[in-house]
């Protein structure tokens, strides 16, 4: 299976884009190579700002150039932008409604090495806490170049969250992406699985084990946690009368908590939040941290079986 980390994807996204419109301007806290805003750096040297191992100034930066007419993508490490430079994001982006898109990449455990320090497991529920502030997580490469482009189109504050390690591709070049509208990739009446970012791609894979077994699990790829599409959230609740969430994010305040949150007001049923289970991260390899925390097929496909039988 082709694979593509979402970082890279974002690179050569925002290149399409700065060749499209001569208002997008890129910002980066030193990290260019590693966020791969050095892609549009290279192309367009006159649009793009180092700001330097200064996060919150780059912020401040941002929302400047916004306030000038510029549509700003800013980028530096998960764990820095949502963070080191949280107060400036409150307040000079979204407090403004600035039209600022916070780019961040090195998200969650897949991080790997960098150790706990690094790995944001907290970022998207810092950001959704967050008024006005829009928050996706694509799934894959082909969905990261949408996300940029529908980033770019709307008017306003928002967070895109990126990982390090090349995953597999899922989407196709003509599959639809729309901000606050979840893609459902598989039909099931028995189990749903909601998922997003790295994790979505093993859903479809735990989904396939859950069918040889009898099991039809829905596969749903939530990749704007705000807005939630709570509409599908209900449609599902209704059609299978239970909900398993997969995140590389803790189970407080990200993925999990929202779509909780959404059943708890309209179609009460049983939600298990599968994540990061309010503890830190460590150094190691990927996968090695994503087994280790209980992020895999085996887990998903476990989970459901198990709400199968409370069910």
């Amino acid at each position: 299976m082709e694979k593509q980390a979402t970082r890279d994807a974002y690179g050569k996204a925002l290149v399409e884009l700065g060749k499209k419109h001569q208002d997008v301007v890129v910002l980066d806290a030193d990290l260019s190579k590693s966020t791969k805003t050095a892609d549009f750096a290279k192309q367009f040297p006159e649009r793009f700002i180092n700001a330097g191992i200064a996060e919150q100034n780059m912020v401040g930066m941002a929302a400047g150039l916004a306030s000038a007419g510029k549509v700003v993508f800013a980028s530096t490490f998960a764990i820095f932008a949502t963070g080191r430079a949280f107060e400036a994001v409150r307040n000079s982006v979204a407090y403004s409604k600035m039209n600022v898109k916070l780019c961040a990449t090195h998200a969650g455990l897949t991080v790997g090495e960098d150790g706990g320090s690094h790995q944001s497991v907290e970022d998207i529920a810092l950001m959704r806490s967050v008024p006005n502030m829009t928050v996706v997580v694509p799934a894959d490469g082909v969905s990261t170049a949408r996300a940029v482009s529908a980033l770019y189109d709307m008017n306003g504050p928002a967070y895109l969250r990126l990982g390090r390690p090349a995953v597999p591709v899922i989407y196709d070049q003509d599959s639809p992406f729309e901000i606050g509208r979840a893609n459902r990739l598989r039909r099931g009446e028995d189990a749903a699985i909601i998922a997003c970012g790295v994790m979505v791609s093993k859903a479809l894979e735990a989904a396939e084990l859950l069918a040889r077994e009898g099991i039809e699990a829905a596969v749903v790829d939530m990749h704007t946690i705000k807005p939630l599409d709570e509409a599908a959230v209900i449609e599902l609740a209704r059609e299978t009368g239970n909900i398993l969430t997969v995140e590389e994010h803790s189970i407080i305040g990200g993925l999990g908590s929202a779509v909780c949150e959404t059943v708890c007001a309209h179609h009460p049923v049983p939600v298990v939040r599968l994540g990061v289970n309010d503890v830190f991260g460590q150094s190691g390899e990927p996968n090695e941290l994503l087994e280790h925390y209980g992020l895999t097929v085996e887990k998903i496909v476990h989970n459901v079986r198990d709400l199968l039988r409370k069910k």
